[in-house]
């Protein structure tokens, strides 16, 4: 890449979004942004009491990770968001054109250990099933990479930054 763009971390919960996307958004020296922060407080309640949000839950979210994306156009800037069907990332595109995605792609095991692992997020992993069943991985038209979650996020980061390259 050789201008900066906005990467859109995408990938079901637990699959290292915000690490990685912090990790990345220093690699390339652009800021970094939480996606979580942009969904408004319904929605972590909704998710936070074990219910998948629905696409109209949704579409307010993207709007503003598409906002902020837009407002780093030709500056860059790194989101971590999930992204998880095409719909979202055409509703994202349409706001920012020139997004590319970081598809953090792994074993459904190793992501439920994870999940589990972690302390203080929202998201409870009794919603893993429904986030696997929703995503769509990126498509051969779609600007993007997909890297493994194997490896710690550094690895990870790295792989990404290189894949990035790529484009």
């Amino acid at each position: 890449m050789s201008d900066p763009h906005v990467v859109v971390v995408m990938g079901v919960s637990g699959t290292g979004k915000t690490t990685v996307g912090q990790l990345l958004a220093k690699a390339l020296d652009v800021p970094y942004a939480e996606g979580d922060a942009f969904h408004p407080p319904e929605n972590i309640a909704k998710m936070s009491a074990g219910t998948p949000l629905d696409d109209a839950d949704r579409w307010p979210w993207l709007d503003a990770v598409g906002a902020w994306a837009a407002g780093r156009a030709g500056r860059g800037g790194v989101v971590a968001a999930s992204s998880l069907k095409r719909s979202y990332r055409d509703r994202l595109r349409a706001a920012a054109p020139d997004v590319v995605f970081v598809h953090l792609a792994g074993d459904r095991a190793l992501i439920e250990e994870r999940m589990a692992a972690r302390k203080g997020h929202f998201m409870p992993p009794a919603l893993l099933d429904s986030q696997f069943a929703t995503l769509q991985p990126l498509e051969d038209d779609e600007a993007g990479v997909a890297v493994e979650v194997t490896g710690t996020p550094e690895e990870i980061a790295g792989r990404a930054a290189e894949a990035l390259r790529g484009l």
